[in-house]
């Protein structure tokens, strides 16, 4: 690939390559090198911007859980060597809480979830990123209720009029990267799907799912078959029900020995005014930054990854309701 180290055979193997020498080869100062000097990194908690930022929280988190693994199950990219890459890059982390830190005292707990990152890359390095880690299914299996800790962090911050604000559109950083994917027919296929689930037309599961559907959602959650695909979707819009849902990035691809697949960078914005996956409507108003993986088979969607994080939401709700 042009510009970047000849070790790299493809764009995928750098992604995967570069996430298991910063981490789990603790090559944490080679972030001075994969990662932009300014480069801003958005998750559902806030902008970090710079990659001292970012090198400063990956030692925090490698201390906490020192034997924590990063296993890459898919990369899903667009672009090319000229104008740069985007990838969504799915991994399943696992880890053991070994010390003190943010999570609170050491519990010994194991703990398996899934993150997707969508960094853009060119020349070797990372210059412009979006990452949801499934922060509330790490709570969960840590022992602790999702709403109940987000209401302990709000406290720590200092209350709801002085805690540390989450990810708005407000507060975003401007970055270098202006993509919005590519136009395969799968980018396509999903897109038209999670549209379709946020204008309420839930029957889309039942016709566009395989019937034998795997879906793995935030909180660490698991379902198989459509029942649990449709209570994990029907209990987001019921909480938002006039939130407005936004694609801001969409890829298909259909290659790498893979089904065919896509990944969505979507949000919703609006009230939490309805009874759903989070409890009694409060009126306070939610940004939900979400992120999706999908596979395709000759029965239509099989396999489902969709995230958003817990936390930040129950951050929002709460400090607004306040």
């Amino acid at each position: 690939m042009k510009g970047f180290n000849a070790k790299w055979k493809d764009f995928p193997d750098y992604i995967i390559g570069i996430t298991k020498e910063i981490w789990e080869d603790r090559g944490v100062g080679t972030l001075t090198h994969y990662y932009a000097d300014d480069i801003p990194v958005r998750s559902p908690m806030g902008v970090q911007c710079g990659n001292q930022a970012v090198i400063a929280s990956t030692m925090a988190t490698i201390n906490e859980f020192p034997d924590r693994e990063l296993l890459g199950e898919d990369v899903i990219w667009s672009g090319n060597e000229d104008d740069g890459f985007l990838s969504s890059h799915r991994l399943l982390t696992k880890a053991t809480h070994t010390r003190d830190g943010q999570f609170g005292p050491a519990t010994g707990k194991h703990w398996v979830v899934r993150v997707i990152a969508d960094c853009a890359a060119k020349n070797d390095t990372i210059y412009d990123e979006w990452l949801i880690r499934d922060y509330g299914g790490i709570v969960r299996q840590l022992g602790m209720d999702p709403r109940a800790y987000a209401a302990g962090l709000i406290e720590t911050e200092g209350g709801p009029s002085n805690a540390k604000a989450v990810f708005t559109p407000a507060i975003d950083v401007q970055g270098d990267y202006k993509g919005i994917g590519n136009d395969n027919q799968w980018g396509q296929r999903y897109a038209d799907i999670l549209t379709r689930i946020m204008d309420a037309d839930f029957t889309t599961i039942n016709r566009d799912f395989d019937r034998a559907v795997i879906g793995e959602y935030a909180g660490a959650q698991t379902s198989i078959g459509r029942e649990g695909c449709m209570a994990f979707w029907v209990g987001l819009r019921s909480s938002f029900p006039n939130a407005t849902f936004k694609i801001h990035h969409q890829i298909g691809m259909d290659a790498d020995m893979l089904s065919p697949r896509a990944a969505i960078r979507w949000s919703l914005d609006g009230l939490h005014e309805g009874w759903g996956s989070f409890g009694e409507p409060t009126g306070a108003a939610v940004h939900v930054m979400g992120m999706c993986h999908a596979e395709f088979g000759p029965w239509g969607l099989r396999r489902e990854f969709a995230l958003y994080d817990e936390i930040a939401i129950w951050k929002q709700i709460l400090m607004g309701a306040a």
